[in-house]
C-alpha cells in the first residue's frame, strides 16, 4: 500500500513539473506565437505583446468587431466609425495558428487606401513599416487617402501586421469633362469617378471647387467597369501625363480594349507588374500610361501595368477594401475582381439587405481555391477616422503644426486632448510623440478631433 501511494505521489510531482515547464515555455506575453497558442488552450487568447500602436488610435474597425475568441464562436458587433462588422471566429481552416495579436503568422496582402501614417494604417490594421521597402509612383511621399498594396505578415485575427513591401501609384490623371454634384461624381477620359465622405482632397476642399477642364490626379478603388471610387483627389498634379485604370473590356488581343468609355490602343505598349501580352484578358484590372487624343477619344498606351495583384495561393491572408460587384448573395460577390465568400462571417441578418452592388466594404480572410473566404466583413459608411502618429514638429500654433511631416489643425473648440492639454503642444514640441485622430482632411490638413499624448 505504501509503495503504491509513494508511486502515485512521485507521478503527481513529475506531472506538475511537466505542466510548469510547458507554462514557462509558452507564457509571458512577449513570445506572441507560443503565448497565443497556449492562450488558445486556456481560452484567453490575449497573451501576445502587440505592436506599439497606442490604444484608441486605429480607425475603429478592429477591436470589438466580432472577431471571435479561441473557441471559434464569433459574435457580431460594430466599430467606432459607423461600420458594420462580423467575424467567424478563429477556426478559419486556413492552417494558420492564431497566435497573440502582437505576432505575425501568415503571409499577407493588404489592398486599400491609407487611413493613417506613423507606420501605415490600412483597412483598420496598423502595419509596422520599420523594415519595409517602399515603391512610389506619381508621388514623392505617401499621403492619407492614397491607394496602396502592402505585402508582409499578419496575425490570424487581422489585428496586427508587419509590412515587408509597400507599393502605391495613382489610378487616374487627366482633365475633368463632366461634373455632377447631385451624384457626387465627375468624369475623366470616360471613367466616372465617385466620391464619398472618406475621399481626401488636396488643392481643393470638395467637388464644388472643381471645374470642367481641371486636371486632377486620383487614387481610388476600381469598381464596376468604367467607374472608380476616389479615395484621394489632387488638383494641379505635378505630372500631367495621362493615366487611367480600370477593368478590361472588349479586348482585341494585341490591338485594343476599352476602359469604360475610353478606347485604349496598346499594340506598341510595354508591360510590367505581373501582366504581359499573353495574360491580357477580359476583366483584368490594369493601369495604363500613355497619350490621350481628345478629338478621337483614343488613348495610345505606352505602358500597361497589372494593378495591385491579389494572391491566389491557398491560405494566403488577404485584406481588401473596395466596392461590391457581381453580387448574387452574401456567399458570392466580388471586390476588386476577386470572388468573395462571406457566408461564414456571422454577418447580422438584419444588415444583410445592406450588402449589394456598389456598397463599399472591407474584407479580411484567407484564399481557398481562388476564392477569398471572409473571416471579417465590414460595411464602410458613416463617420471616418484618419490617424497620424509621431513627434510634434514645425509648431506654430494649435492650428498649425505637423506630425509625420503632415499638417495638423488641432485648434478647434471640439478637439479633445488626452494625457495632456492644448498648451502642452507648444511646451512639449518638437520631440513629444502624439496620436492625432480626425474625421476630415481638408486641402491636406488633418482636422483633429482627438489628440493623445503618448508616453515619452
Amino acid at each position: 500500500m505504501m509503495k503504491n501511494h509513494h508511486y502515485r505521489w512521485m507521478r503527481g510531482i513529475l506531472f506538475a513539473g511537466a505542466i510548469a515547464l510547458l507554462l514557462s515555455c509558452g507564457g509571458g506575453g512577449s513570445g506572441g506565437s507560443s503565448a497565443g497558442s497556449l492562450g488558445g488552450i486556456a481560452g484567453s487568447g490575449a497573451a501576445g505583446s502587440g505592436s506599439d500602436s497606442p490604444a484608441g488610435t486605429g480607425t475603429g474597425s478592429t477591436g470589438t468587431d466580432g472577431t471571435g475568441g479561441p473557441s471559434g464562436t464569433g459574435t457580431a458587433g460594430g466599430g467606432t466609425d459607423g461600420t458594420s462588422t462580423a467575424g467567424n471566429g478563429s477556426d478559419d481552416g486556413s492552417g494558420v495558428g492564431s497566435g497573440g495579436t502582437g505576432v505575425s503568422t501568415a503571409d499577407a496582402t493588404g489592398i486599400g487606401s491609407v487611413g493613417g501614417l506613423g507606420s501605415i494604417i490600412l483597412n483598420g490594421v496598423r502595419y509596422n513599416t520599420d523594415a519595409a521597402t517602399t515603391s512610389l509612383e506619381d508621388t514623392t511621399e505617401l499621403q492619407i487617402g492614397m491607394s496602396v498594396r502592402i505585402a508582409g505578415k499578419i496575425d490570424s485575427e487581422f489585428t496586427a501586421a508587419t509590412a515587408q513591401r509597400v507599393d502605391s501609384a495613382a489610378e487616374l490623371r487627366g482633365a475633368v469633362s463632366v461634373i455632377d454634384l447631385s451624384k457626387d461624381s465627375f468624369v475623366v477620359m470616360g471613367t466616372t469617378v465617385t466620391i464619398d465622405n472618406a475621399t481626401v482632397w488636396s488643392g481643393a476642399n470638395s467637388l464644388a471647387q472643381v471645374v470642367a477642364g481641371s486636371v486632377v490626379q486620383v487614387w481610388g478603388l476600381p469598381s464596376a467597369p468604367g467607374t472608380l471610387r476616389a479615395t484621394r483627389v489632387e488638383l494641379k498634379p505635378i505630372s500631367a501625363e495621362p493615366l487611367v485604370t480600370g477593368m478590361v473590356q472588349n479586348l482585341v488581343l494585341g490591338q485594343q480594349f476599352t476602359l469604360g468609355q475610353l478606347t485604349v490602343q496598346y499594340s506598341s505598349a510595354t508591360f510590367s507588374d505581373g501582366i504581359d501580352a499573353s495574360t491580357m484578358a477580359e476583366g483584368a484590372i490594369v493601369r495604363v500610361r500613355g497619350n490621350f487624343e481628345p478629338a478621337t477619344g483614343v488613348f495610345n498606351a505606352t505602358k500597361v501595368q497589372g494593378w495591385y495583384a491579389v494572391p491566389k495561393q491557398n491560405a494566403a491572408a488577404v485584406q481588401l477594401a473596395g466596392v461590391i460587384t457581381n453580387y448574387t448573395g452574401i456567399g458570392d460577390f466580388q471586390v476588386l475582381g476577386t470572388k468573395i465568400d462571406a457566408s461564414k462571417t456571422n454577418f447580422p441578418s438584419a444588415l444583410v439587405d445592406s450588402i449589394g452592388p456598389g456598397v463599399k466594404v472591407e474584407v479580411d480572410g484567407f484564399m481557398s481555391s481562388g476564392v477569398l473566404v471572409a473571416k471579417k466583413l465590414r460595411i464602410k459608411g458613416g463617420p471616418v477616422d484618419f490617424t497620424l502618429i509621431g513627434a510634434i514638429s514645425a509648431y506654430q500654433s494649435p492650428s498649425d503644426f505637423r506630425v509625420q511631416g503632415r499638417p495638423v489643425n488641432a485648434g478647434g473648440p471640439a478637439t479633445v486632448f488626452e494625457n495632456g492639454t492644448v498648451d502642452d503642444l507648444a511646451s512639449l514640441a518638437p520631440n513629444r510623440r502624439i496620436s492625432v485622430v480626425g474625421d476630415a482632411v481638408i486641402d491636406d490638413v488633418l482636422i483633429a478631433k482627438r489628440v493623445t499624448f503618448l508616453p515619452p
